[in-house]
């Protein structure tokens, strides 16, 4: 801890866990979603004013500390509730994200064969209604609707807009997750599917077999390989008919859209979910960084890496769209699935038109695995590294292994009942509440608790004495003022303004959105039932004084290495005593204080043995081999 050799390998770990399946996902979806460029103004503006300057703490935060989610809040005890909560979040995307990682597992394998069963609709699982974008001519074996739009299109319109659908879509829904028609029918689990995820959970673990030493390595090629697809799918999207009207519509803002507080809110979670704020990996990574490395640089390298890959991907996925939408002569706004189907229906569609389109698919969703990989490591290091931090025994540190193996099987446990026929429906709803809303909150309260309990003043000396230069002034009003505020603002609009999440036609009953619910409030509700328990257990003969003391610093809050102890952080006998006996009455402490500066002066010996009576009754004996001290 504290100690990371290797800057490289942070900066490819921390993009690799920021850079993930949200930038060729969940981004283009809720682009598509609310309307395209009517998303991307309160997007970058969640960005400069929310996602960098929080991204910049969080890292921050850690580093100074080189400890993770929970350790950190020796800052204030009374919050550790906070990091409870980041835990709980982190599990939550742990388990559903793997299972999006499962399915791109899936499609690598079915793409190992000489023609892509996505390609045409003469597959035992396609509609009458399917039209393939390859060798149409040879594919009107679909049906009279198809027929008769190709001679009549203008005709026919309002019949297309319904009941076209591509290949890559059928396969999706009919073959890989044979969805069923309601939350609550689970169906049958996909055996393929479940095995996916085995082998998902197996890989995370091997890669994570010795901590961060071994995922560093690994990052080298997970966080790079991804732009050399990503650039081959773009030249290749930008050059098919349609393409512009796609990129049209991920560009053009509609303003209608830019007024609805939903459109705001889906930006601050997509900024949030995206640089992974308020998951605890980002404070676990920049645990083991070196005390003095800059983490200033670092935040905002990462920070914007992560966003133009999202927009990058958006040129991607929207030029493809657009052939889509030209193709089958629909709207582009009606032309794909929504959810993770987005990028498992438009991206697969693309791949069918590339020459070797097999060797392309493979590279593709390898890809896609890469990034996924890359954000799973981090989050099961933050699981890991939290349970390690928070029970802190010799044999549960020196077995940590077993830890990281315990954490796989029941994330992969958890994650099986999202490989049934259902599992898509519980995927999203995972998605839009569980990682959610609930980052936003986490995210504010950890800026006020740091900001305002702790003191702004406190935290900005501790930036400085990290990094020699103190943070700088836009970041520091964002922090008091600014993010706070937004992210406020934002949460209230988007309850008043609340809308019941679908799936395409499917409308969500009401005793899902209450788990949904349910899931969201469980990892913000840590924060008070935990500030509640640590008030009770504070020493004090009033509530104020509980309260007090419960938000004031503990003892061993500060750098951990010895050596950065330095400043208010030196280890001076006096000051370690006063911070050890919260019980004692302030004007005993200071005639003690005094009593000890005598001895000082009149001691001559080059150790001084100092023995101070505890509240309790006990005697203490701090040994100081440097009388200067």
């Amino acid at each position: 801890r504290g100690n990371w050799g290797n800057q490289i390998e942070f900066v490819l770990t921390s993009v690799g866990y920021a850079v993930g399946l949200g930038n060729v996902w969940r981004f283009p979806y809720l682009c598509y979603r609310n309307g395209g460029g009517a998303f991307m103004l309160p997007y970058f503006i969640m960005l400069v004013f929310c996602g960098i300057p929080l991204f910049f703490l969080e890292l921050s935060f850690g580093q100074f500390a080189s400890l993770g989610c929970l350790g950190v809040w020796k800052i204030s005890p009374m919050f550790k509730g906070v990091g409870y909560g980041m835990m709980v979040v982190s599990t939550y995307i742990g388990i559903y994200y793997n299972v999006v990682i499962c399915i791109a597992f899936y499609y690598f394998f079915m793409s190992m064969t000489k023609l892509l069963p996505w390609t045409y609709c003469n597959n035992p699982w396609n509609t009458p209604d399917c039209s393939g974008v390859v060798g149409s001519g040879a594919q009107l074996n679909g049906s009279l609707v198809n027929a008769t739009a190709s001679l009549v299109a203008g005709v026919t319109e309002v019949v297309n807009r319904t009941k076209r659908t591509s290949p890559s879509e059928e396969y999706w829904k009919h073959y890989v997750l044979n969805i069923s028609d309601d939350i609550g029918n689970f169906g049958e689990v996909r055996l393929p599917i479940l095995g996916c995820l085995a082998v998902s959970w197996f890989v995370v673990f091997l890669c994570l077999i010795r901590g961060v030493k071994s995922s560093g390595k690994v990052v080298y090629f997970t966080a790079t390989f991804p732009y050399v697809v990503l650039t081959i799918l773009f030249i290749r999207g930008i050059t098919l008919d349609g393409a512009i009207n796609g990129i049209k519509y991920y560009l053009t803002p509609q303003w209608q859209k830019v007024l609805d507080a939903k459109v705001w809110g889906d930006a601050a979670s997509q900024i949030f979910y995206s640089l992974g704020c308020a998951w605890g990996g980002l404070i676990t990574m920049a645990s083991y960084n070196k005390f003095h490395n800059n983490c200033f640089r670092d935040s905002i390298i990462i920070s914007i890496t992560n966003c133009a890959t999202s927009v990058y991907a958006g040129f991607v996925i929207f030029s493809i769209l657009g052939f889509m939408a030209h193709h089958l002569n629909v709207p582009v706004s009606e032309v794909a699935d929504h959810g993770p189907g987005l990028a498992f229906v438009a991206y697969p569609e693309a791949l069918t038109l590339l020459p070797i389109s097999p060797l392309w698919s493979l590279l593709f969703f390898f890809m896609l695995i890469l990034l996924g990989l890359g954000t799973q490591f981090c989050l099961l290091e933050t699981l890991v590294t939290a349970i390690v931090d928070e029970i802190g025994t010799d044999w549960i540190i020196r077995n940590k292994t077993v830890v990281t193996l315990s954490v796989a099987v029941v994330g992969f446990l958890l994650g099986v009942p999202l490989t049934t026929q259902a599992g898509i429906y519980w995927l999203l709803l995972m998605d839009n509440y569980a990682a959610s809303f609930s980052l936003v909150i986490i995210s504010c309260i950890m800026c006020i608790c740091i900001m305002y309990i702790y003191g702004h003043r406190n935290y900005f000396k501790d930036v400085e004495m990290m990094l020699g230069f103190p943070p700088p002034l836009f970041f520091k009003v964002c922090w008091r003022f600014i993010s706070p505020v937004i992210i406020s603002f934002i949460l209230i609009f988007t309850v008043i303004q609340y809308k019941p999440i679908t799936y395409n036609d499917y409308v969500y009953p009401g005793w899902s959105l209450a788990i949904g619910f349910a899931m969201a409030l469980s990892s913000v509700i840590c924060i008070p039932i935990y500030g509640l328990y640590k008030i009770s257990r504070s020493p004090g003969a009033t509530f104020r004084e509980r309260l007090k003391h419960a938000c004031q610093a503990h003892p061993k809050w500060g750098p951990a290495l010895a050596e950065h102890r330095t400043g208010r952080y030196a280890p001076t006998a006096p000051a370690d005593t006063i911070e050890a006996r919260p019980m004692m009455e302030k004007e005993e402490l200071r005639e003690e204080h005094k009593e000890e500066e005598k001895a000082k002066e009149t001691e001559k010996k080059d150790e001084i043995s100092l023995t101070i009576q505890g509240s309790n009754g006990s005697t203490n004996t701090h040994n100081n081999p440097n009388p200067s001290a």
